[in-house]
């Protein structure tokens, strides 16, 4: 045998033999490093979780995340507390065990709901009624997080300004009903530990359901509460 077919024989056997190797360390580091489709998947069945109460058809997109993790045996997906759950947002997911980290993803959550708009210019302190707004379907992820999707819920409402006419309806744009009018006779709720009692006075302002309202009693001291459906004031103690 030839000194040339030894050396390419050795070379063959060198050159599989590296293979070999290679593959048994991508092996053994992938076998060490977390899936980036796991965590995916993860975060999308949080997401379902959290919005599975939304008034429309929701789609939710993940993106993978686009760095090395440690592989993990008990992940943990969460939102930062009051962060929106529609729209495009983040979601962390973090190892629990056995080693301790922490990766935040994009992700787009549509909903395509029904939402109310005004049908016509609305002047401020105006009173809502079912002739004033409609229901319009779009993304409700690209609206404002208080956009109305219930127009029942907002009958009896007063603008606190003017709205153009075909307006997203917003919480923010409306003050609720008046609950306790100025001069009127009002029932005081005095609550404390272990007692409940109820007197009569007089509303010394106009108050919608949650304001806070003073009131003057029959026997002439002001006292402040809050104000409630049926002209009725709650102070506690």
């Amino acid at each position: 045998m030839s000194a040339g077919s030894i050396q390419a024989g050795w070379s063959a056997r060198n050159l599989g033999l590296a293979l070999v190797l290679l593959s048994l360390s991508t092996m053994i580091q992938a076998a060490g490093q977390q899936d980036p489709a796991a965590i995916q998947a993860h975060a999308e069945q949080f997401l379902k979780t959290q919005n599975a109460g939304q008034p429309g058809k929701v789609s939710i997109e993940v993106k993978q995340p686009r760095v090395d993790l440690p592989a993990c045996a008990a992940l943990d997906a969460f939102q930062s507390v009051g962060g929106r759950r529609i729209g495009r947002i983040s979601v962390g997911v973090r190892c629990m065990a056995p080693t301790a980290w922490t990766v935040y993803l994009s992700a787009q959550v549509s909903v395509v709901g029904a939402y109310a708009v005004t049908l016509q210019p609305l002047p401020a302190n105006h009173i809502l009624t079912a002739a004033d707004f409609t229901l319009r379907e779009g993304d409700l992820g690209s609206l404002p997080a208080d956009v109305i999707t219930n127009m029942d819920d907002m009958l009896g409402y007063r603008t606190v300004s003017g709205l153009a006419a075909g307006a997203p309806l917003r919480t923010a744009s409306l003050r609720a009903p008046l609950v306790v009018q100025q001069g009127q006779t009002t029932r005081v709720v005095l609550n404390g530990p272990g007692f409940s009692v109820q007197s009569e006075g007089q509303a010394l302002a106009n108050a919608s359901r949650g304001d806070r309202v003073r009131v003057k009693t029959r026997s002439g001291q002001v006292i402040s509460g809050i104000a409630e459906d049926g002209q009725q004031v709650i102070v506690a103690f």
